[in-house]
């Protein structure tokens, strides 16, 4: 049969009680160094700094990456366009070349009807 404990004295449990995890405190500051505890913080602090700075690097690569990406995209849109306005303008060019051309053998042939109109006048007169 499990012992009961007796609750005829409680406030000399609860001095023991104290007693006891006074003792405990001290057993355990005692066996802690406080110079061990601090080199492990600060290791723990340079390992979280170093994640903070990989992190950061990361960060930067990852938006000069998209920078890069965005200048290539516009670097091509820029080309493209470029590409484009010389296709106008070399399309552009030929037309105005047709033109011209039309527009010199329409200014020959006049010229060659007004001479031969010139000439018929000119038999009609002398006739």
């Amino acid at each position: 049969m499990a012992k009961l404990k007796e609750y005829s004295n409680p406030q000399s449990d609860a001095n023991k009680a104290k007693a006891a995890l006074l003792e405990k405190f001290r057993t355990a500051s005692a066996a802690t160094d406080l110079s061990a505890k601090l080199a492990a913080h600060a290791e723990v602090a340079r390992a979280r700094d170093l994640r903070h700075a990989a992190r950061d690097a990361e960060k930067l690569a990852e938006r000069q990456r998209v920078a890069d990406e965005a200048a290539a995209v516009i670097a091509e849109e820029m080309r493209r366009q470029a590409a484009e306005a010389a296709e106008i303008e070399a399309s552009q060019s030929a037309q105005d070349r047709r033109i011209a051309l039309v527009l010199s053998d329409e200014a020959a042939r006049q010229t060659a009807r007004n001479l031969r109109y010139a000439k018929r006048k000119a038999t009609q007169l002398v006739a």
